[in-house]
């Protein structure tokens, strides 16, 4: 290969291209997804590379002239990095088809509110700007976790905002947090607003509770902080052996009698 040739790969040139093909128009974390890939090669050889992504917000605080700032960057994280199945290389010219099944990590966001989810298939091009292609996708919860928000909404407790916001010392750099607001039901006039934090493991449902009775503004990032550093008392575990609405009935339950 001509040393014209690699250095028009490098600055993404001739180089291939990718499409993928996601053949679900929702995905269900913990579950199998079913994609195909197609490549039709450049004018140099070069390697596939395919990652599902998430973006979360962080606070960070820049000195300036004016004294100290916090500013809201948004940042991404890799939930998984997937190969394929052989080690492969897509010659110049050359059209390709794969077929995958990949696993939806557990933790992969539910996109609502802000929460934005995308699988990325791109080529290992030297110099980083390789053509990608981005393929948002649409995530819902499991029946277990949807089991907990319908219980939440018939007690009259209504999605206002979700956001994926970073945390330090858990297992991942973010978590998702739901803020509801009672609009009808037992806690509307009593409560402000409920912020929630949900965490799947491979047996349980992990779910940390703030209740606002007062609004008080905040910066980004509260409650997600106050989860870093083991500030929340209200959590609750729920196994994953158990139906929606025997789900949904322990968190009913268990807000009535902490609160």
């Amino acid at each position: 290969m001509s040393f014209f040739k690699k250095t028009l790969a490098s600055l993404g040139i001739g180089s291939a291209n990718v499409d993928t093909i996601i053949h679900h128009e929702v995905l269900i974390p913990g579950q199998k997804a079913q994609v195909t890939i197609e490549v039709t090669g450049g004018a140099t050889a070069q390697d596939i590379d395919l990652k599902l992504c998430c973006q979360y917000k962080k606070e960070v605080h820049r000195k300036s002239e004016n004294g100290s700032q916090t500013q809201i960057i948004k940042q991404t994280h890799v939930l998984a990095d997937w190969s394929l199945p052989y080690a492969f290389t897509i010659e110049p010219k050359q059209e390709r088809k794969f077929e995958l099944e990949l696993d939806l990590p557990l933790n992969t966001p539910i996109t609502i509110g802000d929460a934005k989810v995308w699988v990325q298939t791109g080529l290992d091009i030297s110099l980083g700007l390789d053509p990608t292609d981005k393929d948002p996708i649409t995530v819902r919860p499991d029946d277990l976790f949807d089991g907990v928000l319908t219980a939440l909404e018939t007690e009259g407790l209504r999605i206002r905002q979700v956001e994926c916001e970073h945390v330090k010392g858990f297992d991942l750099p973010f978590v998702q947090e739901f803020e509801f607001v009672p609009f009808d039901g037992p806690y509307h006039g009593s409560w402000r607003e409920l912020e929630m934090i949900a965490h799947r493991t491979a047996d349980e449902l992990q779910l940390w509770f703030e209740i606002d009775r007062r609004h008080k503004g905040g910066a980004l990032g509260l409650l997600s902080s106050m989860l870093g550093r083991g500030e929340l008392k209200r959590k609750l575990s729920l196994s994953t052996r158990l139906t929606p609405e025997e789900a949904g009935k322990q968190v009913i339950d268990f807000l009535n009698q902490t609160t």
